[in-house]
């Protein structure tokens, strides 16, 4: 009879190890590695379709056609709680007022706007009634409608925060509107009435000659789009006198200089020394940090004030969408803006809220290939994801249309080439020393800017809402 000390034994004996032991092995084995990974890199879709212009000196000069400035620039507030105010120099943004520093006046004028709210499908004016008062647009969406050939409404275009419309009433007093404006969502406008603008240029007289010398000025011949004309004949018969000409330049051309984006990357020396099998350490913390460089350089050409694509479009490139999400028809409206649109940059999130409407027409747009990849295209303009261009807190972004290259009078990239210790075109990498706990440091900087060489160049759809159900 077995006991049960001998069925111990026997159990033992039969889960007694026979071979190796993996943990074991692995201590004799050369375990394969993988570079360092980096969430952080994207496709920079930007960075790789504009065209790179070599800028020698560090600074970029474009010079136009000589443009006649009009006030076609945006209005800002100041808001406290619910109560919304025009700041007064924003009113010199108005075509009648352009020009005109007089502080005190313009306090009193914005002091005289009266605060309006309206909710989605009312009407701030119809067509043929008297147009009697001057709207700026403070919060919100409206519908600027006219009568067609056929007498059916037709969208002249859509208002949003900052706009105007009325600026021309008070040299108008028996102006009639010859459109219709009417809230799309609910509306804070801030409204001036002619009689109150009238009040007030009787008390200043600096208003009533500024006012009399805007009515009196002549409008110089320009073309379509506000540049200097240049007189040419065309279709005379026999021998009459042709007109002479030149071509006028802007005295004070925009001027771009390069930015610079830097870091220094520190390596201890022991680990340099020591630990480059299979890997060389510095290699490796070099990638890593010129990666880095390279998003924030992407980030900077869409987002910086003084030369980034969002805040340098023209503000007559700038629009809005009709209800909110980014529709085909909003798309087609940012196309027309411009000859040759040859990209559309969106947030992959917009991308998915385009792809959304386009289910819902029952619209399937095709792919195209560019540079190797597969994407999503309108129209025959693909459309790539640049997740720099911010999303709100709101939920809205944007979308650029852009035409690139010199030849094409299009958004260019600049950089310079050629500069000490560069390690990729317009980035160098700079010995700094070492100090005294051994640890040797690197200058890395990246040059780069962007220019816009005619404000067609660029468009923006703006307040593209990407989380509408």
């Amino acid at each position: 009879m077995t006991t049960s000390v001998e069925q111990g034994q026997t159990a033992r004996a039969s889960d007694s190890q026979q071979s190796l032991d993996t943990s074991a092995a692995r201590q004799l084995a050369t375990t394969t590695k993988s570079v360092p990974q980096m969430q952080g890199i994207s496709s920079r879709w930007l960075l790789r379709v504009l065209p790179w212009v070599q800028v020698s000196a560090g600074t970029y000069r474009v010079n136009r056609r000589l443009t006649y400035e009009i006030g076609d620039g945006r209005v800002e507030f100041i808001t406290t709680g619910s109560e919304v105010r025009v700041i007064p120099p924003e009113l010199g943004e108005l075509p009648l007022l352009r020009g005109f520093d007089d502080s005190a006046v313009l306090e009193a004028l914005a002091g005289g706007f009266v605060q309006r709210e309206y909710a989605a499908g009312d009407a701030l004016v119809e067509s043929g009634q008297p147009a009697d008062q001057v709207f700026l647009i403070a919060h919100g969406k409206l519908n600027k409608t006219g009568v067609g050939k056929y007498g059916d409404d037709t969208v002249l275009g859509v208002l949003a925060d900052g706009d105007y419309f009325g600026e021309h009433v008070p040299l108008e007093p028996d102006g009639v509107w010859n459109f219709t404006v009417r809230a799309v969502t609910r509306c804070t406008v801030l409204a001036l009435s002619r009689q109150a603008f009238q009040e007030l240029a009787d008390r200043s007289e600096s208003l009533r000659d500024h006012v009399a010398g805007f009515a009196s000025r002549p409008t110089p011949p320009q073309n379509k789009r506000g540049e200097a004309d240049i007189a040419v004949a065309s279709g005379h018969v026999g021998e009459p006198a042709l007109p002479g000409t030149f071509v006028d330049y802007e005295p004070s051309p925009r001027e771009y200089e390069l930015s610079v984006a830097q870091t220094v990357l520190r390596v201890h020396t022991r680990v340099a020394d020591l630990y480059n099998e299979p890997m060389n350490q510095v290699e490796q913390q070099l990638r890593l940090t010129i990666e880095a460089l390279r998003e924030r350089q992407e980030h900077e050409l869409v987002n910086n004030r003084e030369f980034g694509l969002l805040h340098n479009a023209d503000l007559k490139q700038r629009i809005h969408t009709r209800t909110g999400p980014p529709t085909p028809d909003d798309l087609d409206e940012l196309l027309s803006r411009r000859r040759k649109t040859q990209y559309l940059l969106a947030h992959p999130r917009t991308i998915a809220a385009f792809g959304r409407e386009c289910s819902n027409r029952g619209l399937y747009p095709q792919n195209l290939e560019v540079l190797g990849s597969s994407v999503r295209a309108w129209r025959g303009v693909p459309i790539l994801p640049c997740n720099k261009i911010p999303i709100s807190e709101t939920g809205t972004s944007s979308i650029l249309a852009m035409r690139t290259g010199e030849e094409d009078q299009g958004v260019v990239g600049l950089h310079q080439t050629g500069i000490p210790d560069e390690y990729q075109p317009s980035l160098n990498v700079r010995f700094m020393g070492i100090n005294e706990q051994a640890v040797t440091s690197y200058l890395v900087s990246a040059y780069y800017s962007a220019a816009i060489l005619v404000p067609d160049a660029l468009g923006v759809l703006e307040d593209v809402e990407i989380g509408r159900a």
